[in-house]
């Protein structure tokens, strides 16, 4: 009932063609842990990887690939739990772009979509 976004299509869509695999860990107890989190259902992160251009220069650089799903303008938060020093815009060939600077804030990254947007963001580790 009601619109593809209420129902919860894309993530319904994700859980079928990108079933969660289990895999055998210690029996060591653990605490939950996620590399990152958005704050909305209009937003899926697809891709995260590691950065493939000049990698030489950027040892422990990681890209983050995220688009809007539901047709509609949102602003959401990107957090993770990873080690940030610097996070900025990047193309889809992994290259800076110019004013792609993104303030790190207590809540993460502020993302700014509009409908269907796709946006890359390259995360540089601190050693």
């Amino acid at each position: 009932a009601g619109s593809f976004q209420d129902a919860g299509v894309i993530q319904c869509a994700y859980s079928l063609n990108v079933p969660l695999q289990a895999v055998p860990a210690s029996s060591a107890p653990g605490r939950a842990w996620s590399a990152f989190t958005v704050s909305s259902p209009a937003v899926v992160l697809e891709t995260c990887g590691c950065a493939r251009s000049k990698a030489e220069d950027r040892p422990g650089a990681v890209v983050v690939r995220l688009y809007e799903a539901h047709g509609s303008t949102v602003v959401a938060w990107l957090q993770t739990s990873l080690p940030i020093q610097e996070a900025m815009l990047c193309d889809l060939l992994e290259r800076p772009c110019a004013g792609g600077h993104l303030p790190l804030e207590e809540r993460g990254l502020s993302l700014s979509f509009t409908p269907f947007r796709l946006l890359s963001v390259l995360l540089l580790l601190r050693q």
